[in-house]
């Protein structure tokens, strides 16, 4: 079952609440997404580690053949 947008939005704000978060549908159909997570606990992290985090506030979504979410392209960073 494909994700709507505003449901990776919502999972991402539950764990970086005051972060600027945007998501854009790269094919339109619900399983192929580009999100630009923008959050001052970032400050200081590796991309590495900065991503990690939102693909654990994903809480498994996006977990083997069987996930709930296809494909995620992954922008993070602190404020400028």
């Amino acid at each position: 079952m494909a994700m709507k947008a505003h449901e990776i939005e919502d999972l991402i704000r539950a764990a970086f609440p005051e972060a600027k978060v945007t998501i854009t549908d790269l094919a339109g159909d619900g399983n192929h997404y580009a999100a630009e997570v923008v959050d001052e606990s970032f400050r200081g992290q590796s991309r590495v580690a900065q991503q990690r985090a939102v693909y654990a506030a994903l809480k498994g979504k996006m977990d083997g053949p069987a996930g709930e979410l296809h494909a995620l392209a992954l922008t993070t960073r602190a404020p400028a």
